[in-house]
Parts: structure tokens; sequence; C-alpha cells
């Protein structure tokens, strides 16, 4: 079967989309791009060819991306132009499947409510991805779309892993640790086999590094812990939430500062982690270029608190064989990769130096008794993979 799979990612204020042809059964990118600044006087459609050629650059006017449904209209006429008209599939990225989800699910209306009922999980991103659900249902409702989940890949952790120190009925309530970027860490995890078989065999930490960041324990490519849990604020420190925090603050703001849930909610999804700490920005590219002393903090703290987990996630499985670098930060930032990696020589870690500067697939020495590498992730074509799967495509 030939045809085009649609891939969405959508976020607060933008849609992010890749299109990938699909004949004979294979997956090959098309087109990529995003609609952002919707519901803003800015917004911008940009898309490029997988070779690189810009398909589109345009400003728009407000009220062409004033909502999720307009920008729609103008991903459709895009697509129109550049004669991606013969969809197959759309698959969507949703960051929280609580308990009732754990695979890939057909998108219907009852599939949708379930889905919504998890918002308090994950409001920054919940509804975000659920909108072009309902649109491309009311608009195409021939249309197959499938939901694919942050939290599947986790759901084999055992019992020590699984829990809070909490109650049991919380935990038969759902009150549990999830685990999130599941979409990016199996990428990560089907892509071992080729490029290292000692990482996919052993005991592997894969830290993914963007505006969101967590890590993950994978042993033998399965997903064993990971440093996110019941929602997506756990863990490590991250662009504007705060990651591991203790209870007592959120009590704190709330008795001694007359807090509401919402501001609560609001200042630890927006307002801490690198962005609260420097005062300067949540952009690890500023950061890095800036003079500010606090600046310097945000970073040094950043870079403490990820070796730590990676000593904690080593320390869980028993060992530790390799480390990978992905998303944004992982990817692209050698400055963080040297501060990671400086503070876990005492468990042999060690870069070459020049690797790291530019960014190679591996960045560890020779000497290194951990093989350190950078893996650009792609949580869109594993999207598409379980799309073109659950529908039976190939």
């Amino acid at each position: 079967m030939a045809g085009v799979i649609l891939v969405l990612n959508a976020g607060s204020s933008s849609i992010k989309f890749e299109t990938f042809e699909l004949r004979e059964g294979e997956l090959t990118s098309q087109a990529s791009g995003q609609v952002d600044g919707i519901g803003t006087d800015r917004p911008h459609l940009r898309a490029k060819s997988a070779d690189g050629a810009v398909l589109a650059d345009e400003a728009l006017t407000a009220e062409q991306a004033s909502s999720v449904d307009a920008a729609q209209d103008v991903l459709g006429a895009f697509f129109r132009r550049h004669e991606t008209v013969d969809l197959l599939a759309v698959g969507h990225r949703v960051v929280h499947g609580g308990l009732r989800f754990a695979r890939p699910i057909r998108v219907d209306e009852a599939a949708i409510e379930a889905m919504a009922e998890l918002t308090p999980l994950a409001p920054l991103h919940q509804p975000h991805s659920l909108a072009p659900m309902r649109s491309i249902l009311r608009r195409r409702p021939d249309l197959p779309q499938v939901a694919c989940f942050d939290t599947a890949f986790h759901r084999g952790h055992g019992d020590i892993a699984d829990r809070f120190a909490l109650p049991e009925w919380l935990y038969a309530d759902g009150v549990r640790r999830y685990g999130f970027h599941g979409l990016s860490y199996a990428y990560i995890a089907s892509r071992l086999p080729a490029l290292s078989p000692r990482l996919a065999n052993g005991k592997t930490v894969v830290a993914h590094l963007g505006s969101g960041c967590s890590m993950c324990a994978l042993d033998g490519c399965r997903s064993v812990d990971s440093t996110m849990g019941f929602t997506a604020l756990d863990g490590l420190p991250m662009g504007t939430r705060p990651g591991q925090l203790d209870a007592g603050v959120v009590l704190y703001l709330i008795r001694e500062k007359g807090m509401a849930a919402d501001a609560v909610e609001r200042l630890l999804y927006h307002e801490c982690g690198l962005k609260g700490l420097s005062g300067v920005s949540n952009d690890v590219r500023a950061l890095t270029e800036s003079d500010d002393p606090r600046a310097r903090l945000a970073l040094d703290y950043f870079c403490t608190r990820a070796a730590m987990a990676v000593a904690e996630l080593a320390a869980f499985m028993g060992g530790l064989d390799g480390l990978v670098f992905t998303a944004g930060i992982g990817e692209h930032s050698a400055f963080v990769r040297a501060g990671v990696a400086r503070r876990l020589a005492w468990l042999g870690a060690e870069l070459a130096a020049d690797a790291n500067e530019r960014g190679d697939g591996l960045v560890s020495s020779p000497d290194s008794r951990i093989e350190i590498r950078v893996i650009p992730t792609d949580e869109e074509l594993m999207i598409a993979r379980h799309t073109v799967d659950l529908l039976g495509l190939r």
C-alpha cells in the first residue's frame, strides 16, 4: 500500500507535523514543519522537505491561526499545495496514557473522552494533543487516527520503580510513577542494536534533555525505571519546571502564601526550572552565552542534577555500560554533555573533547569505562511506525 502518514504533535501554541510516505512497507520522511504562534498576533508556518529545501516560511494573520481548528485549515491548504492529499492515517503524540492505555489505540469519540479524563495529570500537554483529534474527527470522520502514548514504553516497570511510598488505596487509584518521553526512548532502543550491541544488551541510561527532561534506565533495551513519575513535573530540572521537589513546598505555597491550586500549577509548570533559577532564560544556548552568574548557577545545577540522576539509575540497575544523550539539549549542547560527564568521572566516564565539540555519534574516549553516545531522537517516526502497525497498513 502506498500513501502518506501524517504525524501531529500539538502544543499550547503550535502544531508540529511530519509526513511520511509509506511504500512497500517502508516509511520515508517527506516533509516536516510547524504552525507556531497559534492564538497570538504573530503566527507563522514553517516547513521543509526531507532534503532541507524550504517549502514554506509564511507569516500568518492572527485570524488564520486564531485556534487549533484554524491552524489545521492552514496545514490543510499547505498539504494540498504540495499534493499531500493521499492521506492514509494520522498519528498523534499523547503525553499521558494513565492506567488504561498501555499501547497505541484507534481514536474515536469514546477514546478522546477517556484521554481527556487524564488532563489533570498532564495539564500542560493533554488538552493540546486532543484538540486536533477532535477537529479531524469532525472534519474527516473517515480518516483513521491513532493515539500514541509517552507513558506506554514504561508500563512494564516492577513494583519498586512503579510505586511511591504511599498507602495502597492511592496506588490502586492510579497514583503511581508512569514515566514519560517513552516514544523517544522507544526510538533510541530501536537504534541501539545497530549502533552498539554492547549498549543494546547491557545497562544504559538514556538522557532525554530538551525543554522537558527525563532519563530512562534501559536494561537490554527494556525500560526498567525513569526519573519522571506521576506527572511531567518530576525528576530532572527542566526549562520551566522544577523537577524533583519536596512536596512540603507545595503545602507551604498553599498554606503560608495563600496561593490557589491554579496559581501553584502555573508556577510549577511555567516559572521554575532553568528560567526560575537563572532569571535570564529557559534556553540553554542563552544561558551558556550569558555572563550573568545566575545563568551559570542554573547550568551547574542542571548538570549536577543530571549526573546525580545517571548515578541513581545506574544504582537501580546494578551497573552502567553506557550513557546516551538525546533531544534538543542532549544532541546540541557540548557544554552540558561535558558538564554531566565530568561529574561522572568517578564512574569511569571520560569524554573525547573534540568528538564532543563536534557532536559525533560516539563521544567517549577510548579509555572511558562507560560508552557515551549522542543519538538524535525521532518521536515522529515512532508514531508513524505505531500508526502503520496498528492499522495493518504494511
